[in-house]
């Protein structure tokens, strides 16, 4: 069997930029959707300069449930006449589901810390914009299952919790390349931090990628780079990904040492945009806004020190 080509799809979106990728094979498969405004403008216009057909996807695989991967979902969903399969992990299912399940975690968690009692609003009004339907997933995924995109390309899934509680990889058999959406921060995109809800299984989660499943090539949901240096871009090969996916740990060990070594402010501390974490950003030499959405120094904190992550 022949190996089947693979493109990446960009569409703009504010500060960062979005990435989708095509899988070119029998019954053809796009990995991602953007926002509401993607599957229109990106993604119709990098599948007509391959000289393929939006109409003819019929897979819609989502390696997580934040609003630039799902938010174009529906919209797709409806452009290819409502024949492609919508596939997402179950524990990411209310995200696609319902625009409010995005609000409630924000107010779960980063939210609690950013000083804006406009914020909820802010967020509500995000998810309207960037999210272009509510809808139900055809097809509910978990760990090892695997998908038969035709007789050419089969998907093997792969749990990676961490940065979501639902996240996946996707890795096309026999080839190798896997499609890991934002399970692989390295040190974060444009806001400098990287962003996991539960540190324990994000640890687990780059372990398996590492150990197990070992990608030829890693396609990510966003130029993740390393701290002070140009991203690689989207599309890692071998070396590469061994390399990102290590240093990813690496730094993961550094922000759990400073939450160990560090903690939380003390009284002594004056309020300010860090808080109650001010002491661990200076030790990190964190110099971003963290209320910045989507805020990934304040969800990662929240994760180590909300009951029920710290190990």
């Amino acid at each position: 069997m022949s190996a089947v080509d693979i493109h990446s799809l960009y569409s703009e979106w504010g500060r960062f930029g979005l990435y989708s990728f095509f899988i070119d094979g029998s019954e053809p498969a796009i990995v991602d959707t953007g926002i509401a405004s993607s599957p229109a403008g990106g993604i119709s216009s990098g599948l007509k300069a391959l000289g393929r057909r939006i109409e003819d996807v019929r897979w819609i695989l989502l390696t997580h449930g934040h609003i630039d991967h799902i938010g174009g979902a529906y919209a797709l969903w409806e452009m290819t006449g409502r024949k492609a399969k919508v596939v997402i992990h179950e524990a990411d299912v209310p995200f696609l589901e319902s625009r409010r399940a995005h609000v409630e975690e924000y107010l779960a968690a980063r939210g609690r810390y950013i000083n804006d009692g406009a914020g909820e609003s802010k967020v509500a009004a995000a998810c309207l914009a960037a999210i272009s339907g509510e809808m139900e997933p055809h097809i509910v995924v978990r760990d090892g299952d695997e998908l038969s995109l035709g007789p050419d390309v089969t998907i093997k899934v792969h749990s990676v919790p961490g940065h979501t509680a639902g996240s996946v990889a996707y890795e096309v058999k026999g080839q190798g390349d896997v499609f890991v959406g934002d399970a692989v921060q390295i040190h974060g995109a444009a806001n400098g931090f990287p962003s996991y809800v539960d540190p324990d299984a994000y640890r687990t989660s780059l372990l398996h990628l590492r150990d197990q499943v070992r990608p030829s090539r890693l396609f990510l949901g966003h130029p993740y780079r390393s701290q002070g240096a140009e991203p690689l871009g989207v599309e890692l090969n071998r070396e590469q990904a061994a390399e990102k996916i290590q240093e990813s740990l690496d730094i993961e060990t550094r922000v759990r040492n400073a939450t160990d070594e560090v903690g939380v402010d003390g009284a002594e501390i004056a309020e300010a945009l860090c808080s109650p974490f001010c002491c661990i950003a200076d030790y990190l030499r964190y110099s971003g806004d963290p209320t910045l959405e989507p805020s990934p120094f304040f969800t990662t904190m929240h994760g180590y020190f909300n009951k029920g992550y710290r190990s």
